[in-house]
């Protein structure tokens, strides 16, 4: 007998009327017509099912804080870090808590498997990090959280950062993180990621970089990112995030940087919602996306996967933790919009972004973790195009989150009674 039984799904990779079997907390059966009894059993009545939602970067302690203490005006990113700032002295870690697992029970519900979370450490009392280790620990059994050393305010530009950082890493964070264009100078953006990078080297962890989150097309840090992690041999473990400058930089540098960002191994995080929000801010007309170069990166062989970095907080004051929004956010402002494409664009928020925070066992294959969802959408295009309802969402073979089916009573005579938007979708994919 199985612990747990999904009948009649469909899968991303076009398969239909499959059955889905688990035990002890792993799919053991993907095959049509599976007959054995289990303990639950549900009908995917042909819907979607599909690995966990992945968010590769977020910021927690900082998440669901908007108007605290104030609203950010400008909506831009500097004044968002000044907010930021202000926040920091007055929180307390059991605020960051108390928020963190509200946005954990959001995501949960939205079908989010895991996060990535930077936590700031430019704070001598690390009130972030003693928060987010907490909560870590709380939600361990049903949301994969890891978090981000991240000197918010640069690692030399803040005279604590670099201890601070250190000491967080030494409290059990897991990865290394920096930002080096926020630093007082470009040398100093350079000499931050060299100290980051070998720190990380020392210690065997991987490495995630706000790297370039501006307009200024001179900023390069990615370049010195990439020749590091050569140098370290730190191949497949460092992500560049944001990366915005680069849709700033004219073609022929471009032409040369991408190779080497791909030769390098290194992976890139845009974050579409906030990209979009946040750069471009001095522009009038033209006025140009701030998304990095998606496509380019992409074709080069680059790993990409797609983040939705903030929630409600100084920098953002939308969202809610969906991370169809988000891939329906890149594929639009990276004209996406070949069939591929898009397929891609769901890739880019499930198995891309688990393999950047190499994550074991994720998928829906024999032998993978029972981590799924199953969508109200019948193929990954048409789960963006809907932002496609969460039918139910499976942890470890058990049922954490269920909604019931979308649909709307339509009172106009001679008309279809129910509306269901997802029985628009085209015959053919």
């Amino acid at each position: 007998m199985f612990d747990f039984l999904v009948k009649n799904a469909s899968l991303p990779d076009g398969r239909e009327g499959i059955d889905i079997a688990c035990k002890n907390g792993l799919i053991t059966n993907v095959e049509k017509n599976i007959s054995a009894e289990a303990k639950e059993t549900i009908d995917a009545n042909g819907w979607l099912l599909a690995p966990p939602f992945i968010d590769p970067h977020f910021h927690m302690d900082a998440t669901l804080s908007l108007g605290t203490p104030r609203l950010n005006k400008s909506g831009t990113l500097l004044e968002g870090i000044s907010l930021w700032g202000e926040l920091k002295p007055v929180q307390t870690v059991d605020d960051i808590i108390a928020r963190s697992l509200k946005y954990c029970d959001l995501a949960v519900s939205m079908g989010i498997g895991a996060i990535r979370s930077h936590v700031d450490t430019c704070d001598n009392e690390l009130k972030g990090v003693q928060a987010l280790l907490e909560v870590r620990n709380q939600v361990k059994d049903y949301l994969d959280l890891q978090l981000v050393a991240f000197p918010q305010d640069g690692l030399y530009r803040d005279p604590t950062a670099l201890e601070n950082t250190i000491r967080a890493l030494d409290m059990g964070v897991d990865i290394v993180g920096g930002i080096p264009h926020f630093e007082r100078t470009m040398s100093e953006g350079a000499q931050s990621i060299k100290t980051l990078c070998e720190i990380a080297s020392e210690r065997g962890l991987l490495v995630d970089m706000h790297c370039d989150e501006t307009d200024d097309p001179m900023s390069r840090h990615i370049e010195t990112l990439a020749y590091e992690t050569q140098r370290l041999g730190l191949q497949g473990r460092v992500t560049g995030s944001h990366l915005t400058s680069m849709h700033s930089m004219d073609n022929y540098y471009v032409s040369k940087l991408i190779p080497l960002i791909a030769e390098a191994g290194v992976h890139a995080i845009p974050n579409p919602l906030i990209n979009i929000m946040l750069q471009g801010r001095h522009d009038t007309y033209p006025k140009r996306r701030g998304q990095t170069r998606v496509r380019e990166l992409r074709d080069a062989g680059v790993l990409i996967g797609f983040g939705s970095d903030c929630v409600m907080d100084p920098w953002y004051s939308l969202g809610k933790a969906d991370m169809l929004d988000v891939a329906f956010m890149g594929l639009h402002v990276g004209q996406l919009s070949s069939r591929e494409d898009m397929a891609w664009c769901f890739d880019a928020i499930t198995s891309n972004s688990a393999t950047i925070m190499h994550l074991e066992d994720y998928g829906i294959d024999a032998g993978a973790k029972a981590n799924f969802n199953l969508l109200q959408a019948k193929n990954p295009i048409e789960a963006i195009r809907l932002r496609a309802h969460r039918l139910a969402v499976v942890r470890s073979g058990k049922l954490i989150a269920t909604n019931a089916p979308l649909k709307a009573e339509l009172l106009i005579k001679g008309r279809p009674d129910i509306v269901d938007p997802a029985s628009y979708a085209p015959k053919k994919a």
